[in-house]
């Protein structure tokens, strides 16, 4: 099992991601993408990275506004799996004119 990250690590990872938050026991970044078409693109860019990483994030879509939350559920919280994910979503998000900071 992964293990989970402590307080002082989370909060370390999120000074790295400053456009993540942390949302209860998981990390969480909304966007706007410039249109529904843009914000399909980058799920499905996610849904390749995250099937390939054989770990998912929780992804809510409304019209051309994202909701991304990253979470370890096995080990109940956040890991280090959940901070290199973040930062794939940032990659991809960056790539499609988004800022990553």
């Amino acid at each position: 099992m992964v293990a989970l990250l402590t307080d002082d690590q989370v909060t370390e990872a999120l000074g790295r991601r400053p456009l993540w938050q942390l949302d209860g026991s998981a990390l969480m970044r909304t966007v706007e993408l410039d249109s529904f078409p843009m914000a399909i693109q980058a799920v499905n860019r996610v849904a390749e990275i995250a099937e390939n990483d054989n770990h998912h994030p929780d992804i809510d879509i409304r019209w051309r506004t994202l909701v991304f939350r990253v979470s370890t559920h096995s080990a109940g919280g956040i890991t280090a799996l959940d901070v290199m994910l973040a930062g794939e979503i940032d990659g991809v998000l960056e790539l499609l004119g988004q800022p990553s900071e």
